[in-house]
């Protein structure tokens, strides 16, 4: 399957197009684009019985491979990444969690090296501005309300890389801070927050658009205090991050956001952290232990869930054969609109002629099987 480098057919493929799956579809690369035609030559590759869609693309990730985006030197945090592209996701967001102001203004300045050079599509500050009553695996000494004037001191320090920060928008600066965001361009998210559904909604009308891993770190819907999670799901403006690991959420909370805000407001995330891709074992998140056991992470001290350890084959997999999501659906949650959210639709998210080559093979039970990224196969799939 070596062939040419120039042009490569994948043919015989179902082809999950923006406009609907193609039976018999075909995708032809050339250098690291998607072409519109190929030469006659071309090197053609028979991917018959399989399926074909958009490489991931994770917005909220904490690390991977055994290395953590939130400590982690320069080569761990490429091990992270090339953990992930493994499993498909072709396009990450690397996410911190709370730490000192100055320790986060200096992890910024690191990851944006790698924004800068292609490896990253921006960074992702969790924490510190979010409530201490849904820390969740965040330390408490170090949270803060969010102030203004430091969202912007971590926005200068990731130097024009920074794409979404998670805030509890009912502390005091809260919505101040959103505004600031918006003006500015980056994603202003609501989570790990304790905020009414009144609260919830001043801050969209003030420019919040995501929802931070949705029913998880917030108050649950309750039929007299529907709190942030009703005000999320009916806003046509936010989409709402889903972590699919089959801990996080029931099956039921996963279908109901679907039902409810639609297929295009929603994205699958990891939520992951250094055990993802690795194995059970101690590890650390920010200042805090982690101990993974069959694969669920959880804090040494208070149990709570800290991050997980999916990967996006696995979310992918789950929402087709567990929760029964239609394959279209599944590849607009976990591709095209998170690529809109970041500002990047245009070159990826999608199996269109101009965008990067980007594409996961998937085998007719939805295990991953191949991942080519800018045109080059990380993943080769192994066919006949």
């Amino acid at each position: 399957m070596a062939g040419s480098a120039d042009s490569t057919v994948l043919a015989g493929a179902r082809v999950v197009l923006p406009t609907g799956t193609i039976e018999n579809g075909r995708v032809i690369v050339e250098d690291s684009r998607i072409a519109g035609s190929a030469p006659e030559d071309a090197l053609s590759v028979d991917l018959s019985g399989h399926w074909l869609v958009p490489g991931f693309v994770d917005m909220h990730n904490h690390g991977g491979g055994g290395a953590s985006f939130t400590s982690g030197t320069v080569d761990e945090v490429l091990t992270g990444i090339r953990t992930h592209r493994e499993h498909g996701t072709t396009t990450l967001v690397a996410s911190t969690v709370t730490g000192e102001m100055d320790f986060l203004a200096h992890r910024a300045g690191v990851l944006s090296e790698l924004v800068e050079q292609g490896d990253l599509a921006g960074i992702h500050f969790e924490g510190p501005f979010i409530s201490p009553c849904r820390k969740g695996a965040h330390s408490e000494d170090l949270l803060r309300d969010p102030d203004p004037a430091e969202v912007r001191k971590l926005m200068d320090a990731a130097r024009g890389t920074a794409k979404m920060f998670t805030l509890a928008t009912e502390l005091p600066g809260g919505i101040d801070s959103v505004r600031l965001l918006a003006e500015h361009g980056v994603i202003a998210a609501i989570g790990h927050t304790d905020a009414t559904y009144e609260q919830t909604v001043a801050a969209i009308d003030a420019g919040a658009t995501v929802a931070t891993h949705l029913y998880n770190a917030m108050p649950p819907l309750a039929h007299r205090a529907p709190g942030p999670i009703a005000a999320l799901l009916e806003d046509e403006r936010v989409t709402v991050e889903l972590i699919n690991d089959g801990t996080h959420l029931h099956p039921a909370a996963l279908e109901l956001a679907y039902h409810h805000a639609g297929a295009h407001r929603v994205a699958l995330i990891t939520d992951a952290m250094d055990a993802a891709g690795f194995g059970d074992g101690r590890y650390q998140l920010g200042p805090l232990a982690v101990e993974v056991k069959d694969g669920v992470a959880r804090l040494v001290e208070g149990n709570s869930i800290a991050g997980s350890t999916l990967t996006l084959d696995t979310a992918f997999h789950r929402a087709v054969t567990i929760d029964r999501i239609p394959v279209e659906d599944v590849v607009q949650s976990i591709s095209a609109n998170p690529a809109r959210l970041l500002g990047v639709y245009d070159r990826v998210g999608s199996l269109e002629p101009g965008k990067d080559a980007d594409l996961v093979v998937l085998d007719a039970d939805f295990r991953l099987k191949g991942v080519m990224r800018k045109g080059e196969w990380i993943i080769e799939p192994q066919i006949g």
